[in-house]
């Protein structure tokens, strides 16, 4: 049963893929648009720097990494969940009615039914950046820093899904709920890739460990750099991102199971 859903979903998305390529002008703009939206992520990062000359007590190089790290899990997030945030539409319309009575999951259905493979631009910026990033900073790749360096974007896309999910559930009770839903998301993605420290008080606190954002690039940049927390939390933490990301899911999966079943049609 599994394997046929597996098949049903990828179907579903090479259905997308196809039709969307078939645009080829209109699918290499795409393309070429969201590669260039992650380069100016990269811009923002130096222009800040034309300013000082360090950030926290971080130089260019250490927090172009944390930029990178967590820009890398926010767009494979972007890439496989981020049409989520489309759900509001499918509430107010009752097309979500149509995902109920399918045989299928129904987060899987939406998921696929609006993949965007456009997205992927995104994700190919950051993939060539990281290694520059690594170069930049002279990191050693010890075996175990190799693996946290595979697994860090791994868990922050997962986190960063996490939050696509919760935040977009909130639209089962509150429609318009579509700016509350970008601040948690494509701000956290810039909340993530700075340094911790420069951010102060409750902002830090809910943003950084509240959401779990500080997990996305700046620990795990600082045990790659194989530096101390300025903030004085213990060395650990920079391999804590797997967890975290964990505890996300499962938190965002039990909104959204709570919020279909209390679902009652288009209204409720």
């Amino acid at each position: 049963m599994a394997g046929n859903s597996a098949t049903a979903y990828a179907r579903i998305v090479a259905g997308q893929v196809s039709s969307q390529a078939q645009y080829r002008t209109s699918f290499v703009v795409d393309l070429a648009g969201t590669a260039g939206f992650g380069a100016l992520d990269l811009l923002s990062v130096l222009v800040t720097f034309r300013v000082t000359r360090t950030l926290g007590g971080f130089t260019l190089p250490a927090v172009l990494l944390m930029t990178v790290l967590a820009g890398l899990g926010f767009s494979v997030a972007d890439l496989v969940v981020g049409n989520i945030e489309r759900i509001r539409v499918y509430v107010r319309t009752g097309l979500l009615d149509a995902i109920l009575v399918r045989p299928l999951g129904a987060l899987p259905q939406l998921l696929a039914t609006d993949f965007t493979p456009r997205r992927v631009g995104r994700v190919a910026v950051y993939l060539a950046l990281l290694p520059v990033a690594i170069r930049l900073n002279h990191v050693s790749l010890t075996p175990a820093r190799t693996a946290l360096l595979v697994l860090a974007p791994l868990a922050g896309a997962v986190l960063f899904g996490s939050v696509f999910v919760a935040s977009a559930t909130v639209a089962f009770w509150w429609i318009d709920s579509g700016e509350f839903a970008n601040a948690a998301t494509y701000g956290g993605r810039d909340f993530a890739g700075y340094p911790m420290n420069v951010y102060n008080g409750f902002f830090r606190r809910f943003f950084a460990y509240g959401l779990g954002y500080a997990f996305v690039g700046y620990y795990p940049a600082l045990a790659l750099l194989g530096r101390r927390d300025p903030l004085g939390a213990p060395a650990w933490l920079g391999w804590a991102a797997p967890l975290v990301a964990a505890a996300a899911a499962s938190a965002a999966g039990l909104l959204w199971r709570t919020a279909i079943r209390h679902y009652r049609s288009t209204g409720s």
